[in-house]
C-alpha cells in the first residue's frame, strides 16, 4: 500500500537501487506505474506493506517501507524478483551496489570503483563532489547521509592526504 513519505517513521527501511543509466523521458511514466502497481499489491502474509517510492534524478529508485514490521525472506525475495524484472525490461543494472554514483555538476554519474579512482587520480573528481551512499538503510540515514561530499563518506579514504 502506497503511503505519503512523511507518514513513515525515521526508522523505516530504505532500499536504494541506482540505475546504470538515466531512464529516458518516455520510460518514466510506465516505470513509475509498474513500481506503483507492485508496491500497491506487495504484501507480507496477506498484510499490506506501507511503502513509498521515488525515482531520484530519473536514475535512482528509492523504496521506503514502514519500520514497524520486519519483512520476512519471502517478502524481500518478491521485491528482489521485481527489481530483476525491471533490470531485464529496461536493460539496466539496478542491483550492483559496488558502483559509485556521484554528481558532476548537475549530472549524476554511475561508474565502477576502478574508474572512480581514476577520476580522482586525474582530478576530475575531488573530495567536494557529492556522492550517494546507497548503503544507507533507514529513512533517517537516507535524509541525512545519502547525498554527502565525498570527504564525508567512506569514499573520503580514496583521496590522498597532503
Amino acid at each position: 500500500m502506497l503511503v505519503d513519505y512523511q507518514t513513515l517513521s525515521d526508522n523505516s527501511k530504505v532500499w536504494i537501487y541506482p540505475s546504470s543509466r538515466k531512464f529516458y523521458p518516455n520510460e518514466i511514466e510506465p516505470l513509475s506505474e509498474e513500481i506503483s502497481n507492485f508496491l500497491t499489491n506487495w504484501k507480507q502474509e496477506e498484510e499490506a506493506i506501507a511503502c513509498h517510492f521515488k525515482l531520484h534524478y530519473n536514475r535512482i529508485l528509492v523504496i521506503t517501507t514502514t519500520g514497524e514490521a520486519l519483512l520476512n525472506t519471502t517478502t524481500i525475495n518478491q521485491l528482489v524478483a521485481f527489481i530483476i524484472q525491471l533490470q531485464e525490461q529496461y536493460e539496466v543494472q539496478l542491483l550492483d551496489k559496488m558502483n559509485v554514483c556521484f554528481k558532476q555538476g548537475e549530472h549524476v554519474q554511475y561508474k565502477d570503483l576502478k574508474t572512480f579512482k581514476e577520476l580522482i587520480k586525474s582530478k576530475a573528481v575531488n573530495k567536494n563532489n557529492i556522492v550517494f551512499d546507497n548503503m544507507v538503510s533507514s529513512k533517517l540515514d537516507f535524509e541525512n547521509y545519502w547525498e554527502v561530499p565525498a570527504s564525508e563518506s567512506w569514499y573520503g579514504n580514496l583521496f590522498k592526504k597532503k
